[in-house]
């Protein structure tokens, strides 16, 4: 009898450590515990995530880029930010970063204050799956997939475009969305919400999956609180910035719905220079209260002077090679007067050589015409059609830099 007591309370034993084995497997991470173990930070304690970070691969990943990130802090963002708060006064609740591929991390740093933020580029969302499912090996090919990603930005300071294509479309985790998991959690934020989104031609938002019409731009929403727990919101839309593009999708009638803004144009491959991206250009200068913007950005001939005062900051040296033809006479001359800067930003990524230009909208009664190009300037001609290239020499690189160019 006894015998038989004992063999049935063990298999009751049993069956319930299996059940709880089983509901334990059956977690699913959070999308704030999978953006802080991406980011090689310590999820929560009752994470499914939290055993895999004893793995020697995620424990190698998470001292790298705790590394990276203090050395960038030191160096670049705790500096943006100070510049930020003594150039930066009342700023808009939303922020526009058109060209921005996933820049959450200097988005945050040029515009904390702000409440939505929008970025924009070609490359596409991608996906995240439960980690906790990949199969054995899978995480330490996952973390080499997010350091892969990353990697021109730690050797060259820049994203080279092409080679973002390729690795953002390697492995189980893919796109652009993986970076901004760990740039909001790296940025110190709490990741609330992950939700696919798509605008329809006239612009209006459609969440889980709902049908938005043929010529829909699709990206994410991401909702994400920073330390002070203020709810904040972030888009990131994959879509065409071209007068083609833009032309038949309702991606800059949203952002119209969410202006005035402060924008942030950065190492933006000189585009709006060119005849072909005039209607994203004239909606950055019909719907910016500031922007901020290194010399690829709107060429200054287009500002009007009556609407907007400039306050240039570093020192103007012109485009780097690979980009030829886009020397401003009147750029140079309006940084004849620059303030000193002590970071570096944009293709001129040394301290000594950066560019950065913050132009105020002046009020008025009514928004800048489309027509803004001062008489200081004539635009320049559209380039030739050409894929940028890395510089053949960029000299001593830093070690551990995340300055994101494109």
């Amino acid at each position: 009898m006894n015998m038989l007591h004992s063999l049935k309370t063990a298999t009751l034993a049993a069956v319930m450590l299996l059940a709880a084995a089983a509901t334990v497997h059956a977690q699913t991470a959070t999308v704030d515990d999978t953006a802080k173990f991406l980011a090689g930070m310590m999820p929560s304690a009752d994470s499914p995530l939290a055993p895999l970070t004893k793995e020697p691969a995620w424990q190698r990943h998470a001292k790298f880029f705790d590394t990276a990130f203090g050395q960038l802090e030191q160096r670049q963002l705790s500096r943006i930010r100070a510049w930020a708060d003594t150039n930066l006064a009342a700023p808009k609740p939303t922020m526009f970063y058109m060209f921005s591929g996933p820049d959450f991390l200097y988005a945050n740093a040029f515009h904390s204050k702000a409440s939505t933020y929008v970025l924009s580029a070609l490359e596409p969302v991608g996906s995240v799956p439960d980690l906790s499912r990949l199969p054995r090996g899978g995480i330490a090919s996952a973390l080499y997939n997010v350091e892969r990603s990353l990697g021109s930005i730690l050797s060259f300071s820049f994203f080279i475009t092409k080679d973002m294509k390729t690795d953002l479309q390697a492995g189980q985790i893919s796109g652009t969305l993986p970076i901004l998991y760990v740039f909001l959690a790296r940025s110190g934020m709490t990741v609330k919400s992950v939700s696919p989104i798509s605008l329809d031609d006239q612009g209006a938002a459609y969440l889980a999956g709902e049908n938005a019409g043929p010529n829909a731009v699709r990206g994410v929403r991401i909702m994400f609180a920073g330390s002070d727990g203020q709810e904040k919101t972030l888009y990131y839309f994959s879509t065409d910035l071209s007068n083609s593009g833009v032309k038949g999708s309702g991606f800059l009638k949203f952002c119209a719905t969410l202006a005035p803004g402060n924008s942030l144009i950065k190492s933006a491959s000189y585009l709006l220079h060119s005849g072909n991206f005039t209607t994203v250009r004239d909606f950055l200068l019909n719907n910016s209260a500031t922007i901020i913007q290194d010399d690829s950005g709107i060429p200054l001939g287009y500002y009007s002077t009556k609407k907007w005062r400039f306050f240039p900051f570093g020192r103007y040296l012109g485009p780097i090679d690979e980009f030829p033809g886009r020397y401003q006479d009147s750029y140079a001359a309006l940084f004849r007067r620059a303030q000193p800067i002590d970071f570096g930003i944009g293709y001129r990524w040394r301290t000594p050589e950066t560019n950065l230009l913050l132009s105020v909208r002046l009020p008025d009664d009514g928004p800048a015409s489309s027509d803004a190009t001062s008489s200081t300037e004539l635009p320049p001609p559209p380039p030739r059609v050409r894929k940028p290239r890395p510089p053949a020499d960029i000299g001593p690189q830093p070690r551990g830099g995340f300055f994101f160019w494109r």
